[in-house]
């Protein structure tokens, strides 16, 4: 196992880090965890070098308002000397904090699932504008503070689904320790993508990456066109190999979160992560990479460049949010992936739901695409509602 620096914490960290987000379940049940299989998953990752695990409140939950059964298997999993092995994160959940004594109440039930009286890794879960002004506002970074002081956290973070100017704010508000980004290479322009990545590890921080393949997308079934380009190189790797290496090529990056969801993936993730260096890639490979990333756009379905003109919508809707679900549906030939993952952002509230819609034709006149807004909203509605 490699390791790299968090940021200027001085904390070594694996390069695989082990995500506990989809964990084996079972009977189809998000909130019946497959103990004794995720356990030795979890054990045999530890064993083999890794050492940082993440969770956080909803995971493997019902509900993103109720803990999920997440926390409960980790503290489970931990017991004994594993937890004394591992840098443990958790997150605070933004949409369930009312007051300033939530946020006391939450770490408290979250020690409490996690049989331990510290966590190493402190996010607030999920930021936006939205959720970030309102946990800013109800005494956040107060509350990081005092728990930091107090040895309940040992390192402040945050987790991040938005765009690069809400990101450097955020970045620039608190002397955080590390950040959490989706990064993959499918999405250096998106979200906080590869400038806010650049731009975290310039001032120090550490860099977790979520969504290395994309919830899965980039390992799953792989067009046969796509297939075929990763058959055409020299050395021979999984597209999941790939898309791993491409995100530890960048020497800003910290550690990489990986969902895994039975052992195979787990031996086969950290054997990726004992020769993943930085900077390692050929720039053959790297070119690779990007005809994929060019042969996987050309199967797009909504010529939606993100410029956010349509916005705000009267009704609450993120039209560009919805309108990447619905082309990430066609990219990855996955809508029933891209559903969930649509039903997430409701429940975080990053969007209103594409049902409701009222054709008003705002959006459409301000789009500089010319793109159809209302009726690609309505093949969402049918889609993901």
């Amino acid at each position: 196992m490699l390791y790299r620096q968090l940021g200027r914490t001085g904390e070594e960290v694996s390069i695989l880090g082990f995500g506990c987000m989809r964990l084996p379940i079972l009977d189809g049940r998000r909130d019946h965890i497959d103990v004794p299989l995720a356990t030795k998953m979890l054990h045999h990752a530890i064993e083999s070098g890794v050492n940082y695990v993440d969770t956080a409140f909803p995971y493997h939950g019902t509900s993103f308002q109720t803990p999920g059964a997440s926390e409960t298997f980790v503290g489970e999993a931990l017991a004994g000397d594993y937890r004394d092995r591992v840098m443990l994160a958790t997150k605070l959940p933004p949409w369930v904090v009312k007051s300033r004594g939530d946020m006391d109440t939450i770490l408290a039930g979250q020690l409490e699932r996690l049989q331990t009286d510290h966590i190493d890794c402190y996010l607030l879960h999920g930021l936006n504008p939205s959720t970030w002004k309102k946990i800013r506002d109800l005494g956040a970074l107060e509350f990081l503070d005092s728990a930091l002081a107090d040895g309940r956290i040992r390192y402040a973070g945050f987790s991040f689904h938005d765009e690069v100017p809400v990101f450097k704010e955020i970045v620039d508000a608190y002397d955080w320790s590390f950040c959490q980004i989706q990064y993959n290479y499918m999405d250096e322009q998106y979200q906080a993508g590869l400038e806010g990545l650049r731009y975290a590890a310039s001032r120090g921080l550490g860099v977790v990456v979520m969504e290395p393949l994309k919830g899965g997308r980039l390992a799953g079934r792989t067009p046969a066109e796509i297939q075929a380009l990763w058959d055409s190189a020299t050395v021979k790797r999984s597209p999941a190999d790939w898309a791993l290496r491409f995100v530890w090529n960048d020497p800003g990056v910290s550690t990489v979160l990986s969902g895994m969801g039975n052992v195979e993936q787990v031996v086969a993730n950290i054997a990726a992560a004992e020769e993943a260096l930085p900077d390692s890639l050929t720039t053959e490979e790297l070119d690779l990479v990007d005809r994929v990333r060019q042969a996987y756009l050309a199967r797009t379905v909504v010529g939606c460049t993100g410029c956010e003109y349509c916005l705000p919508c009267p009704s609450g809707i993120n039209i560009p949010l919805i309108l990447t679900h619905l082309n990430n549906a066609s990219l990855f030939d996955d809508p029933t992936g891209e559903k969930g993952s649509y039903h997430v952002g409701l429940e975080m509230g990053a969007t209103k739901r594409a049902t409701e819609c009222t054709r008003c034709g705002q959006c459409e006149e301000a789009c500089p695409q010319n793109v159809p807004v209302a009726d690609k909203l309505e093949e969402a509605s049918h889609l993901f509602d």
